[in-house]
């Protein structure tokens, strides 16, 4: 026992207890807190019946909903819309925008297939105003004004259709939709040809507005082109000016590109080019000669010959002097024979020079006469060019209203030739056919729909409910709602609790024997010798509390009475079946014989002390001091008292005995009261001066963990574990298991 009692308090301790201060540390906090996706899953498991209810009743509905529809029919027509027109003349429609507006151009024809406009069209040429089956296909009735028919007929036209460009393409679907298979292919066809048809008055209204404006523009131009290069040619012939190449620009104006003085002045200047560079050249050879080696020096066959002759010659001599003297005869031949070669080679070389001097002087003369003659064109040229300024204005004027004519003329034949051709940017690739089956409604499609807002309301209501339902929910809202500390959690029973508690080794003998222990840490002398047990509301488990407690204490070896002190609604004499003829409303009325009335129930250490006779006026019982009298005479007989408190909110009765006593027992089922009302209750319990030891939560069903009990749970209880192991060593450690 006390190996077991050793185990205990660290595993309790663990829990935190009153004596274990780091209860209130968030770390301690957080090893109660469930993951997130166990929290919601709880929430989820606690508010089943509405999640499935009003998922049931959204399918529910969908499905009659869908039952109860009439079918309807989707046509469908597929059209081109290209960016700009098909190419049969050259022509370009007046409005056609750039490249980088495609997205406006085709949000506007999107925007054109709906437009009042066409919904007219189609409606007088299909006649819809006057057929009551097109009515009847969209369960409507047909108006009797015609007015009133011709807006109706444009309002169904506009809701039934659909305009769906298909993604990442110029292909655009027309859907038209209603009861009536061949009608909705009817209407989506003459649709997409009306569409063209529109498209295609549009352009020919344009071409013909344009055409009466450029005949008026080009009258007038005409006028202007002759006169202006009239006085061109004029002028030219006055001021000498002879073009012999004109030319048109990039940007139609006339360009003069040559003048006979500038032609004059292009070959003289590129015969001064040429003599120059001949000049240069010749004074290049000339300067090289006088330095060394000319390249006409090498390239002579002649005078390499001998200069090679020399090299022999002057190394046979040389290789003679190793052996002989100057002197002899053979030396003196060979020596001779170099000074014969040295003095052709001079000579050969002077020749050249004077060649090149001669060349040179013959080109610097040519490029002097030229540059001369380049001199006086350019000073013509010069004077010409001051009288081609005027001529230029003059040609520039002609330029421009011959461009304008041009311009005009030529969009004025593309317009008019275009307006006969009428052509479209637009084609009809698919013609609608009468469908077979109906687009709608679809039953899986309209259930899916149904389930998934079922779902999104589901979710909608739990939240809501969560944030109504403010009950204990977790181990760790004792702590973080209340800041009371845990004493323990306490299984639903699922027979008769009492009985459980006779086996020692049951659930939930071992959890109140888990409470008890925590209980034993309470205050600085181990158990309080007298407490009260109480809860917010009746049937919250107080009274089994009270006697598991005092059944689980007395087996330690403790002499413990259990005193009914509910005297509005007693209920511990039907749960250990004895009488309650007499009882504690005696000893409060003033009998001072205490023991008469206890009650031994024949399990150890245990005696029961009843309500007895109901009194009329609890309260004023319990005012009294006669309550601490009864109480601390009892202590002289047992070592410790233990009072099953009435519920406290409504009643005055919970804080006048829990002020008579050493502390409180909270006692709390998931689920069962408000956090406010839990409060309340606490907060007039403080008020009295009663010390509140801790909060034990009971009712836990462990099969459906709702309300976030299955860490705490299995944390501080340990179940799972078998008994029966051999040695003391292997026993399992009450209240502490991981």
């Amino acid at each position: 026992m006390a190996h077991a009692m050793s185990n205990d308090f660290d595993g309790d301790a663990e829990l935190g207890g009153a004596s274990n201060p780091a209860w209130a540390q968030a770390e301690e906090d957080e090893r109660f807190l469930p993951p997130v996706l166990l929290a919601y899953w709880h929430t989820m498991l606690r508010w089943r019946r509405v999640l499935l209810g009003v998922i049931i009743g959204s399918v529910a509905i969908g499905l009659i909903v869908t039952i109860l529809m009439s079918p309807l029919y989707s046509a469908k027509a597929e059209i081109e819309i290209s960016r700009q027109q098909k190419k049969v003349t050259n022509y370009d429609a007046l409005d056609a925008a750039e490249g980088p507006q495609d997205l406006e151009f085709y949000a506007t024809q999107y925007a054109l297939l709906k437009s009042n406009s066409l919904l007219e069209r189609v409606g007088k040429t299909l006649r819809l105003a006057d057929r009551p089956e097109f009515f009847a296909a969209h369960g409507t009735k047909m108006a009797a004004d015609a007015e009133a028919r011709r807006r109706q007929v444009i309002g169904l036209l506009s809701k039934n259709v659909t305009i769906e460009p298909v993604r990442s393409s110029r292909l655009v679907d027309v859907i038209y939709t209603s009861r009536s298979p061949k009608l909705s292919a009817e209407i989506a066809n003459v649709w997409v040809r009306e569409f063209i048809g529109a498209t295609t008055d549009r352009e020919y209204d344009a071409t013909a507005q344009a055409r009466i404006f450029l005949e008026h523009r080009l009258s007038d131009l005409r006028a202007k082109v002759e006169e202006s290069q009239q006085s061109a040619i004029n002028f030219a012939s006055n001021n000498n000016i002879i073009n012999l190449e004109t030319r048109e620009g990039q940007d139609g104006k006339t360009l003069t590109v040559r003048t006979l003085s500038t032609a004059e002045l292009e070959q003289l200047n590129q015969a001064l080019l040429n003599a120059r560079a001949d000049r240069i050249s010749a004074e290049v050879r000339a300067k090289v000669g006088k330095s060394g080696v000319s390249p006409e020096e090498l390239g002579n066959m002649s005078l390499g010959q001998m200069r090679e002759k020399r090299a022999e010659v002057s190394g046979e001599y040389a290789r003679l002097l190793t052996q002989f003297e100057p002197e002899y005869p053979t030396a003196r031949a060979l020596k001779k024979q170099l000074d014969e070669l040295d003095l052709a080679i001079a000579k050969g070389t002077t020749q050249f020079g004077a060649e090149r001097e001669q060349s040179y002087q013959q080109a610097l003369k040519r490029e002097t006469d030229l540059q001369a003659q380049v001199d006086a064109a350019k000073a013509q040229l010069d004077r010409q060019n001051h009288a081609s300024i005027q001529y230029s204005i003059f040609e520039r004027d002609a330029d421009t209203n011959r461009q304008l004519y041009d311009g005009l003329l030529q969009r004025y034949k593309e317009i008019a030739e275009a307006g006969n051709v009428g052509a479209s940017n637009i084609a009809i690739v698919d013609a609608a056919e009468v469908p077979i089956v109906p687009s709608a409604p679809i039953l899986l499609v309209n259930l899916a729909i149904a389930f998934f807002a079922g779902v999104g309301i589901s979710a909608i209501a739990v939240l809501a409910l969560e944030q109504i339902d403010e009950g204990i929910r977790s181990p760790a809202d004792v702590w973080n709602l209340l800041k009371l500390p845990l004493l323990g959690n306490v299984p639903k029973s699922t027979g008769d609790p009492l009985e459980e508690l006779l086996d020692a080794k049951s659930m939930l003998s071992e959890s109140y024997f888990s409470i008890q222990t925590n209980l034993a840490f309470s205050t600085d002398h181990g158990l309080p010798r007298t407490f009260a047990v109480t809860s917010t509301r009746e049937a919250e488990g107080k009274t089994t509390t009270s006697i598991a407690l005092s059944e689980i204490i007395a087996r330690t070896g403790k002499k413990v009475l259990l005193i009914d002190a509910d005297l509005r609604s007693p209920s511990v004499h039907h749960r250990m079946k004895i009488g309650n003829a007499t009882g504690f409303s005696n000893l409060l009325a003033g009998d001072d014989n205490l023991l008469a009335n206890v009650v031994d129930t024949g399990r150890r250490g245990l005696f029961v002390l009843t309500t007895g006779p109901m009194p009329p006026n609890p309260a004023e019982l319990l005012s009294s001091d006669r309550l601490r009298f009864v109480i601390q005479g009892l202590l002289e007989h047992f070592d410790l008292v233990v009072l099953d408190a009435p519920p406290v909110l409504g009643l005055a009765d919970s804080p006048l005995i829990c002020r008579a006593v050493e502390g409180v027992v909270y006692v709390a089922e998931p689920g069962k009261c408000a956090m406010r009302a839990i409060r309340t209750s606490l907060e007039r319990l403080k008020f009295v001066g009663s010390r509140i030891f801790g909060v034990v939560v009971t009712k836990i069903d462990t099969n459906n963990q709702h309300y976030g009990f299955s860490y705490g749970y299995g944390y501080g209880f340990g179940y799972g574990y078998s008994y029966g192991y051999g040695s003391p060593e292997n026993e399992p450690t009450v209240g502490a298991a991981r």
